[in-house]
């Protein structure tokens, strides 16, 4: 019974997956997520039930298109089966709790959010507020269902944002955008685990920025998107946060 609940969390997430995948072309060219249905984007031919299979169509396709033999970017299996592997982590963490659906949502917002700022290095208000406003509803859920206090949310969203902006108006060195990401973090995390993201946060982007400029893929003056480091520390923060803080805690 456990593996078949783990097997479906998987499918639930591949099949998400391939829905932001939509999210994540679309958004940048102002195009609607629901309409037209799936099509290819270099001939237009409208893809059938059997090609939209997440991530076996791509294999069985060997990664181009079934009526023009254009090549379908490796992005699109790659977040299908990066958003599987989350939701079973996720269910192997919460089981199908309140948690692993509030964590869900928040990990398809921030995949969206952290690939689309990656490829165009913008951050869309649109989805950062309808991101803000599922958390809100989580926070309304998690009082009345587990009574936990919604300030803490709010505190979490607040001082993360708040960080991010005190850096970005006194130093210019990052995006507006990050601000709006780091509410959305800090809002589903919670004021404990905000502190952490941002860490995180810095840590990854820090490491990161200095391989890219020592490979010489990045020139010091270069804009380097730091959504993506937001959205993955916060995603490691959900799985391995507590385990953290109670190191931490236990050092004093």
């Amino acid at each position: 019974m456990e593996t078949t609940l783990f097997i479906f969390a998987v499918i639930l997430g591949l099949v998400i997956g391939s829905f932001l995948n939509v999210c994540i072309y679309r958004i940048p060219r102002d195009e609607s997520i629901v309409f037209p249905p799936s099509h290819c984007t270099n001939c237009g031919y409208r893809l059938r039930w059997y090609d939209l299979i997440p991530v076996v169509s791509y294999i069985f396709l060997r990664g181009k298109c079934r009526s023009c033999g254009e090549e379908i970017s490796m992005l699109y299996p790659t977040v299908e089966l990066f958003t599987g592997i989350m939701f079973g982590f996720l269910y192997l963490k919460f089981g199908y709790s309140l948690e692993f659906f509030k964590y869900a949502v928040m990990i398809c917002f921030l995949i969206v959010i952290g690939v689309i700022d990656y490829l165009t290095t913008d951050v869309y208000f649109s989805i950062t507020v309808t991101g803000v406003i599922f958390g809100a509803i989580f926070i309304v859920l998690e009082k009345i269902y587990l009574n936990k206090p919604i300030i803490h949310a709010i505190l979490g969203g607040l001082i993360a944002a708040g960080v991010i902006a005190a850096i970005v108006y006194l130093t210019k060195a990052m995006g507006e955008g990050d601000i709006e990401i780091c509410f959305l973090s800090g809002l589903f995390l919670g004021y404990k685990y905000s502190f952490l993201m941002l860490l995180f946060s810095f840590i990854i982007g820090g490491i990161i920025g200095a391989i890219l400029i020592i490979l010489k893929i990045k020139d010091r003056k270069d804009y380097i998107p730091f959504g993506p480091f937001i959205s993955l520390s916060t995603i490691l923060v959900v799985f391995f946060g507590d385990k953290l803080l109670n190191w931490y805690l236990g050092l004093f």
